[in-house]
């Protein structure tokens, strides 16, 4: 006996990243028997996998990625949160002695401290983190000189930092042992300009370097 089968409805569904086909069919005798529905399912290509899951773990990856560029630059911006009195009292705390210098130098605080007799100290400083770097031990001829202006001074080098700070961010202070005596600071402002100061050894009081200007001029 011949059987006729009439498709009657074909459903198609289409998922994200792979999808089922439906087929439902018929299909019934000649004689007139009741109809028997026959269903058919065809699982597509991706046999059930998510494939954005590696877009997921793509997704997590570059996320990660864009954290890091994150953490370096809010490195980049603090590296400078290490002022130069900030330089000035580690170094002392690793190392005792009179801080006669601190200076920026490719990145790094570099603390000059006079120690017992005639032995100096170069103390590097992170200026992002305040952590000693390293020291090492220098023989300078200029020892007698030092401790002749510092004789009597009142006001250190930590202390002449903060007082030049009014001024713009301090990037060096350097003792000036001969005639005029003080600290001489260096500043520099947000828009790039560097300016010379002196502090004075007594009282703390900041005036422009008159050396300063004349090379100006």
């Amino acid at each position: 006996m011949k059987r006729n089968i009439v498709i009657a409805v074909v459903t198609a569904a289409a998922l994200i990243g792979g999808g089922t086909a439906t087929a439902l069919a018929v299909s019934g005798d000649d004689d007139g028997a009741a109809p028997v529905a026959q269903t058919e399912s065809r699982v597509g290509d991706d046999d059930g996998r998510d494939d954005d899951g590696h877009d997921d773990e793509r997704g997590r990856a570059d996320a990660g990625d864009q954290d890091d560029d994150r953490d370096d630059r809010n490195r980049t911006t603090s590296s400078g949160d290490v002022t130069a009195a900030d330089a000035i009292a580690a170094a002392l705390k690793h190392t005792p002695g009179t801080a006669v210098s601190a200076e920026l130098d490719d990145a790094v605080w570099e603390v000059d401290v006079l120690g017992k007799g005639d032995t100096w100290h170069s103390v590097r400083i992170d200026p992002g983190t305040g952590k000693v770097l390293g020291s090492s031990e220098d023989d300078e001829d200029d020892t007698a000189e030092a401790r002749a202006a510092l004789k009597g001074a009142s006001v250190t080098a930590e202390e002449a930092a903060k007082a030049a700070a009014a001024k713009g961010t301090v990037v060096s202070v350097d003792l000036d042992d001969d005639d005029d005596r003080g600290w001489e600071t260096e500043t520099r402002t947000s828009g790039g300009n560097e300016r010379d100061w002196r502090v004075d050894l007594s009282n703390g009081k900041v005036t422009a370097d008159q050396k300063d200007d004349s090379d100006d001029d």
